[in-house]
């Protein structure tokens, strides 16, 4: 007997087991499901792909939906390679065209949304819509524990996480963490956990610190799209972000509102680093309204020239506003 959810969906349990594709010599893991418009959604740092799994099914019906295991992470290879963000969004154009898919919505969190930021700027003939969920990017700022992780010698600690006796600290503190805040994590703290024992394992630690060192040292974020955030003009963009947000501090959005042309800004009151995974019906009905009340982009090569050449926007106009997710 199919359970309620896939009776009302008609996805079954098998539908986003994880597939793979062989781009460039290196293993690419990916889950794809459903039909029509295409939504690429891009995962954070020390994450997969099943990040999304509770957000996904629910949108087959009417989207493509597919979420890949950025290289160095998951079920993809973890090779010695380029781990940076521009190099991601060249992986997420090159998967997308052996999928056979030209143009896709980009949701990404936290790096991910670094990597959907570069992908629309590298590649805005893809681009229809864009949706960052407290993206990294917007500002030097970032949780005091990825500071650390980027620090040099940090590849001598992070094995410890796997230990049987770290994991038993870890589980044992655990509530008195999250009673103090979990290091700002608060509820995330036992997700965050989960993924980053991982890090005991050597390919999966050194891929982790490569990306993590491409975007950040010890006085934070070093990547920073709000000098080419203009580029977004003509694409409708959508910002979400909670109030208990810790690793990419909420400030944040106000930011990257502020900065990027005709942007939607979703506040949610008392949620942490990982709205779309502590409460995923609250949160898939953010994106679902953005879809079906925005058009897709078409991008205008003429408009695109004369961004870059004044690197401002052709008709500034208000921001969409903000809202607070109930």
């Amino acid at each position: 007997m199919r359970s309620p959810d896939t009776a009302l969906t008609g996805i079954g349990p098998d539908t986003f087991d994880l597939r793979h594709r062989t781009i460039h010599g290196y293993r690419r893991a990916y889950r794809m499901a459903g039909s029509g418009p295409a939504l690429l959604f891009v995962h954070g740092i020390g994450d997969d792909s099943s990040t999304w799994l509770d957000v996904l099914a629910s949108l087959t019906r009417d989207y493509t939906v597919i979420a890949p295991d950025l290289l160095g992470h998951g079920g993809s290879d973890k090779p010695r390679a380029d781990y940076s963000v521009a190099a991601y969004a060249c992986g997420m154009r090159d998967l997308l065209a052996t999928l056979d898919v030209d143009r896709v919505t980009v949701i990404g969190h936290s790096l991910g949304g670094g990597v959907a930021m570069q992908f629309a700027y590298q590649f805005p003939e893809r681009c229809e819509r864009l949706a960052l969920v407290s993206s990294g990017g917007v500002g030097a700022g970032v949780h005091p524990l990825l500071r650390l992780a980027a620090a040099p010698g940090a590849e001598l600690v992070l094995p410890l996480l796997g230990t049987l006796p770290v994991r038993e600290a870890l589980r044992r503190f655990q509530s008195v963490l999250k009673g103090g805040g979990g290091f700002g994590l608060g509820e995330d703290l036992d997700y965050v956990v989960g993924k980053y024992v991982r890090l005991a394992e050597s390919t999966s630690r050194q891929a982790f610190l490569r990306t993590l060192r491409a975007v950040v040292d010890w006085r934070g974020q070093v990547v920073n799209m709000l000098d080419r955030c203009y580029l977004t003009e003509g694409i409708p963009t959508l910002l979400v972000w909670g109030t208990r947000d810790h690793v990419v501090p909420s400030a944040h959005a106000l930011v990257a509102h502020g900065a990027m042309p005709g942007n939607r800004l979703e506040i949610f009151e008392g949620a942490g680093h990982f709205p779309h995974h502590t409460e995923p019906q609250r949160f898939l009905a953010v994106p679902r309204d953005f879809l079906t009340t925005t058009a897709p982009a078409q991008h205008d090569v003429r408009r695109w020239r004369h961004l870059l050449r004044t690197g401002r926007r052709t008709n500034p106009g208000p921001e969409l506003g903000v809202s607070s997710g109930t």
